[in-house]
């Protein structure tokens, strides 16, 4: 368990190495990788987004140094401004311009008939209480909100999955 922080580190260093050259070779604690030759590469220059669920003070300060943003999951909005301005600051003392870092809101859905009370999860309830939920996102400056109603009644069909995100998109 307390090497977990150490190869998550060298892990994203050894998938950006794998995405952004060739050939490439690996030696690391936790991962090797013989010179090889990797293709096709990603088009996304210099490599697909990194986002982060993390939610532990290392695995924050992690994703303040190492990714593009962090996805958070049933944390209230405002939770979600404190600490991803808290993320902000550490990535601007990492020497990184905070300003780049996105914040990727996972929204885990569970729709209700009836309204539910104030203690309630964030995206859960109403459709009417899940779009204040993605207002308060809005706000806060997500940058995006990613809806998976994967839990949902329904789900476990493309039609039920499919008539959920309707439902959402006109939220946004």
């Amino acid at each position: 368990m307390k090497k977990r922080g150490a190869m998550a580190d060298e892990f994203l260093q050894l998938l950006k190495a794998v995405w952004t050259q060739n050939p490439v070779e690996f030696n690391g604690q936790f991962y090797k990788l013989p010179l090889s030759y990797i293709d096709l590469k990603p088009t996304q220059k210099p490599h697909p987004p990194i986002y982060l669920a993390a939610f532990a003070p290392a695995a924050l300060a992690r994703l303040a140094k190492l990714t593009e943003g962090w996805n958070p999951t049933f944390i209230p909005a405002a939770g979600m401004a404190q600490m991803f301005s808290s993320i902000q600051r550490m990535a601007q003392a990492a020497g990184r311009d905070a300003s780049r870092l996105e914040l990727v809101v996972r929204a885990n859905l569970h729709v209700t008939d009836k309204p539910l009370g104030n203690d309630r999860a964030i995206f859960t309830g109403t459709m009417g209480q899940i779009q204040q939920d993605t207002d308060a996102c809005k706000q806060i400056g997500a940058h995006e909100v990613h809806f998976d109603p994967g839990f949902e009644p329904g789900s476990d069909s493309l039609d039920g999955w499919l008539k959920r995100m309707e439902e959402v998109r006109k939220l946004v």
